[in-house]
């Protein structure tokens, strides 16, 4: 039986240097719902080759001469990849938001992606397609077989830092420099 472990709602969930998974090697994953039923996730550090402009522009939403097209879109984890997902600071009224934290909101509708066509939506934003997902449990038994090194979330590293930097970044966060640590555990 495996134990229960803090909510771990706005955590970074570090992937160890032991996780093979090709979807999260190597990945920050910000957690934005985690109760005994499961949990739901962003990662946070894989741009995808798409920009919010190519995203607006499928869903027909003029962007104009806004530099809101170049911010590049992430891939937020492996489920339901082509639904939208965006992290940003509180602020305005979207039609279907939660609040993750005082400082982050998580909105999946169309109405921020216009606010932020015409330069009315929040300032700090990551835009991600999918998300990582966890059923009952899951998450329990992937934390006791060390594949995830759980941090608090860090707004700067959320939005001010490069993708490249959040994983050592993040697992800094915790006094651990990723890079030392190996896949194999210990054997003395």
């Amino acid at each position: 039986m495996i134990e229960a472990i803090a909510n771990l709602t706005n955590n970074f969930l570090i992937a160890m240097p032991g996780m093979t998974d090709p979807f999260f090697a190597r990945t920050v994953t910000y957690l934005c719902q985690h109760s005994p039923e499961g949990a739901l996730g962003i990662i946070i550090n894989r741009p995808s080759e798409l920009t919010l402009g190519d995203v607006m522009q499928q869903m027909e939403i003029d962007v104009g001469k806004s530099s809101v097209g170049d911010i590049p879109v992430y891939f937020g984890g492996p489920v339901e990849a082509e639904r939208g997902f965006v992290l940003h600071e509180p602020g305005g009224k979207w039609n279907s938001t939660m609040q993750v934290s005082d400082s982050i909101s998580l909105t999946t509708s169309r109405d921020i992606l216009e606010a932020l066509s015409v330069g009315e939506g929040p300032q700090k934003v990551l835009v991600a397609l999918g998300y990582a997902g966890w059923g009952k449990g899951q998450l329990e038994r992937e934390m006791v077989e060390n594949s995830w090194l759980s941090a608090p979330a860090s707004d700067s590293i959320l939005f001010d830092f490069a993708p490249a930097h959040r994983w050592k970044a993040a697992a800094e966060l915790m006094g651990v420099d990723i890079s030392l640590l190996t896949a194999q555990a210990g054997h003395g």
